[in-house]
C-alpha cells in the first residue's frame, strides 16, 4: 500500500513563498532537534530527520523545487529515492557542523596550523563590606596556560611548522557513511587541528603551551557590589600557535555587614530611641560608613520612620556622587525586670495622667501565694 508523501513546505513548516534563508533557518532547527547522534535509538526523530533532509535537498535547489512547485512530487520522483540525495549530508556542515563538531574547522578558527584563540578564566573574589564600598587594590594568583618558552610557542622541537596530518589531508575532518548518511567527524589524529606536530617539544609535549602560575594586579573600583565582573583583557589562556590570549573574569562576592544593609547604593541601619526620646525629640550621632554623622529627631517620631542622610552611602559605580545613609527609627521598649522601682511609679504616674490603664501592681504577698498555690 503506497503511502501519502507530505508536503515538503509541510515539512520544513515555512511558506511557499518563503526564500532561501528561512528555508535553510527552518531546515537547521528541525535537523538540530531530529539528528540522530542526540536521539540515539528513536526511531520516529530518524524518520523526522529524513523527511527534513529529503525536503531541503528539494526546496533548497533552485530547479528541483521549480519542478516540485509544477509537478508536486512526482516533478522530483527521479531523484535519488524521490527527490532525496544521500550524499546531501556531505554538503550540510556549515548548518550542523557548530553543533555537532564536525564541518570543516577552519571555518571555525581551528585549522590552519593550529592558531586559536585562549580560553577565558574567571576568579571568584570575595570582598568585605568595606572594600566593596570604598574599593581596594589586590593581587591574584592565576595558574593559566602560556606560550612554551622552549619552543616559542610552535610545538616543535626544532622551531619548524607543524606538517599536514596526512589522515585528513589538513581538513581536520574524516568522512564516513553510515547508511545512507555521509557524516564528517573530527579526525582523531590531529584533533580538527588539520596539521601534526612530527617532533614534539620535550616541555609542552608539542602543545606550544605550558601552564604557570602568573601574580596580576587588580585595583577594585569603588561601589561594586556582588555579582560585579571586572573584565581583564588578555590576561587568560595564550593561545595556541601564536593565536590572541583569552580574557580574565573577575566575579564578586561582598561579605554581609554586621549592622549595616545593603541596597545598591543605599546603606539601610536601625536607630533605636527611647519613649521620651521619640516623643520629646533628640539630637543624636549616627554612624555611617564615611564615620558619625548628627541627625535631629523631631517630637513626636514614631516607630518606623525612616531618615535619610544624603551623600553618606556607597558611592556609585558610575562616578555621579554617593548615595544614601537611611535609618529606620525602632521604638526601645524596655523590660520592667530591668526598671528600678522610681521608673516604674513614674510609668504608672504617666498612664493615670494620660488615662490609660495599664495592669495592676501586684504584691509581694500576691506573688508568694501564686508562686506556692
Amino acid at each position: 500500500m503506497a503511502t501519502t508523501k507530505r508536503d515538503y513546505y509541510e515539512i520544513l513548516g515555512v511558506a511557499k513563498t518563503s526564500g532561501q534563508v528561512e528555508i535553510k533557518a527552518a531546515y537547521r532547527k528541525l535537523a538540530v532537534s531530529h539528528h540522530p547522534d542526540r536521539n540515539p535509538g528513536d526511531t520516529e526523530a530518524e524518520a523526522r530527520f529524513k523527511e527534513a533532509a529529503e525536503a531541503y535537498a528539494v526546496l533548497s535547489d533552485s530547479d528541483k523545487r521549480a519542478r516540485y512547485d509544477r509537478f508536486g512530487h512526482q516533478g522530483v520522483a527521479g531523484a535519488a529515492g524521490g527527490g532525496f540525495d544521500p550524499t546531501i549530508f556531505a554538503d550540510f556542515s556549515d548548518i550542523l557542523g557548530d553543533l555537532f563538531g564536525f564541518g570543516d574547522p577552519r571555518r571555525r578558527g581551528g585549522a590552519g596550523g593550529g592558531v586559536t584563540r585562549g580560553a577565558d578564566l574567571r576568579y571568584d573574589l570575595t570582598l568585605s563590606f568595606e572594600e566593596a564600598a570604598f574599593g581596594s587594590a589586590t593581587t591574584l594568583r592565576i595558574p593559566r596556560l602560556e606560550k612554551c618558552p622552549t619552543c616559542s610557542g610552535s610545538g616543535s622541537a626544532s622551531g619548524g611548522p607543524p606538517a599536514v596530518c596526512s589522515a585528513c589531508g589538513g581538513r581536520g575532518q574524516v568522512r564516513f557513511t553510515q547508511g545512507f548518511f555521509t557524516v564528517a567527524r573530527t579526525c582523531p589524529q590531529c584533533n580538527g587541528e588539520g596539521r601534526v606536530v612530527s617532533d614534539p617539544c620535550k616541555d609542552c609535549r608539542g602543545e606550544g603551551l605550558v601552564e604557570r602560575e602568573r601574580s596580576i594586579a587588580v585595583q577594585i573600583p569603588a561601589g561594586v557590589d556582588t555579582g560585579s565582573r571586572l573584565r581583564l583583557s588578555n590576561e587568560g589562556e595564550h593561545g595556541r600557535r601564536g593565536g590572541p590570549a583569552g580574557d580574565l573574569y573577575v566575579v564578586l562576592q561582598v561579605k554581609p555587614h554586621s549592622r549595616f544593609r545593603r541596597d545598591g547604593s543605599t546603606v539601610h541601619d536601625r536607630l533605636t530611641l527611647s519613649y521620651p526620646q521619640a516623643v520629646l525629640g533628640a539630637t543624636l550621632e549616627v554612624e555611617t560608613i564615611h564615620g558619625k554623622s548628627t541627625l535631629d529627631v523631631p517630637p513626636g517620631t514614631p516607630n518606623g520612620r525612616d531618615f535619610r542622610l544624603r551623600g553618606q552611602g556607597i558611592p556609585r559605580l558610575d562616578g555621579n556622587g554617593k548615595g544614601d545613609h537611611v535609618v529606620s527609627v525602632q521604638l526601645e521598649v524596655p523590660q520592667p525586670r530591668d526598671l528600678s522601682d522610681e521608673e516604674v511609679q513614674l510609668l504608672r504616674r504617666l498612664a493615670e495622667l494620660s488615662g490609660k490603664p495599664v495592669r495592676e501592681e501586684r504584691k509581694v504577698m500576691d506573688r508568694v501565694k501564686n508562686l506556692f498555690g
